[in-house]
Formats: C-alpha cells, structure tokens, sequence
C-alpha cells in the first residue's frame, strides 16, 4: 500500500514508498488559521510546512508597513525555500492568506532525511525549481502588465489552490498582495466584473470565467504552471487533483 496516496499534498503524495516511510513519523498535524505565521524575517527557520489546504503568502518589504506578495504555496508544495538553498532564514515573511491545515517538521530532522535520501531531496529541490520561477513570473507580471492583468493571473493562482470558485478575499487584502491601493483593485476588479469574468461581494470573489480570466492576464499566468508540470509530473491545480482521485 502506498501510503503517500493518502496526503492531499502533491510533494507528500509525490514521495517514494520508502521515502514517505522516513518522513511520515515525523509529521505532526497542525492547524494554520488566517494570518498564522510559518516564518518570520531574519529570524531562523524551525519548521518546514506540508499544506494540505490553504494558501500562504510569502511577502517582501520595502519599508515598514510596505509589503508586496512575491510568492504563494498551496497543497502543490512546501514551505522553507532558504533552508532548502542551504541557508536559515530569509528576509521575507511567510504567513497564511487563506486559511487551513497540513503537517509540519523540524527542519533539523528534515536535514537528517535530506542527508540520507538523495530522491527524496531531488523531489523538494524541484519544487524549489518551480517556486523560483513563479517568483521570477510575478516580478515580470509586477512590471510589465496593467493592473487588471496582475488581478486576473493572481486569482488564477489562488483558484489553483482553492477547493472552488469562491475565494474568500477582501479587496483591501488583495491591495497588499499586489503591492498597489484599494482604489486600484476596485477599478480593476470593476472591470472583470464588467467583462464576466468574475462576481464580487463583500469579502468573497465568485470565479465565473476562469479561460476569460486566462486570456486576460496576458501570458502572465502559465509559465511557473507549466514548469511545475514538467518537473513533477503532476498540475499543481487542486481542483484538477481532485477529480483525478
């Protein structure tokens, strides 16, 4: 029996039979309310998270109380980027956008695992692989397409880590993920409601067209997808993972 098959995790799920064997023990089952924080800047990393639902936010800063989302992970991943890179900490925070569960482990156990398992640590540097190219993605998103582009390929990305079309996002936190002010995401999400594309209420974003949200952002969504299809074999999208089990 493969006991990976029962993780909602597509890393976990991913893992060979003796790799999961290694990991699995060491697994402690957490929940991750909304702004729950995963890791703290300049501050070393203890833990390493398996999100088996929700979305955490990986976000820089400029200065205080300027922040700008650089990087998302869902159930397609994990969290940990730096230390994987061989290092202890990053600049950025990491917290929950959208909350959830999922596992976690010590990230001086996980380098024991690492040393020991040349597959298993193949499997997470892919998806480091993968995360770097959607970092690099949004960078050219943030500085080359109009804002209602930017909305579109962000509500994509978070559709894909969702279990439905209703997202529950507030216009003034979606403001501080793309890095730009409330005004600007109301216009814009004015105008995917004018193009049927989405139907917005207080605190929730229904997804109506998701191909016309595709078409709208231009090429800007797409690129770290595909990538992370062609390093793991899998689409990173849960609601396709879904229909597939």
């Amino acid at each position: 029996m493969d006991v990976s098959r029962d993780y909602t995790n597509l890393i976990l799920r991913s893992f060979s039979s003796t790799d999961i064997g290694l990991i699995a023990p060491q697994l402690e089952p957490i929940e991750l309310p909304l702004r729950f924080s995963i890791e703290v800047p300049d501050t070393a990393i203890s833990h390493i998270f398996f999100l088996e639902d929700g979305i955490a936010s990986t976000v820089g800063f400029i200065k205080p109380k300027r922040e700008i989302e650089v990087g998302i992970i869902g159930h397609e991943g994990v969290t940990g980027i730096p230390f994987f890179l061989g290092s202890d900490r990053s600049p950025h925070a990491t917290f929950m956008q959208v909350p959830g569960h999922g596992f976690r482990l010590s990230a001086e156990v996980l380098r024991m695992i690492r040393e020991k398992s040349p597959s298993l640590n193949a499997v997470l540097l892919r998806f480091v692989q993968t995360f770097m190219t959607q970092v690099s993605s949004t960078a050219v998103a943030n500085g080359r397409t109009r804002l209602e582009m930017r909305l579109a390929r962000w509500l994509l990305m978070v559709h894909d880590r969702s279990d439905g079309p209703k997202l529950r996002l507030t216009h003034e936190f979606v403001a501080v993920m793309l890095g730009v002010r409330r005004p600007g995401v109301t216009v814009a999400m004015q105008i995917l409601e004018g193009n049927g594309l989405v139907r917005a209420t207080r605190g929730l974003v229904h997804i109506v067209n998701r191909p016309g949200l595709i078409e709208l952002a231009g090429g800007s969504y797409g690129v770290p997808e595909a990538e992370y299809l062609r390093l793991t074999g899998d689409t990173l999208s849960r609601r396709a993972d879904s229909r597939r089990l």
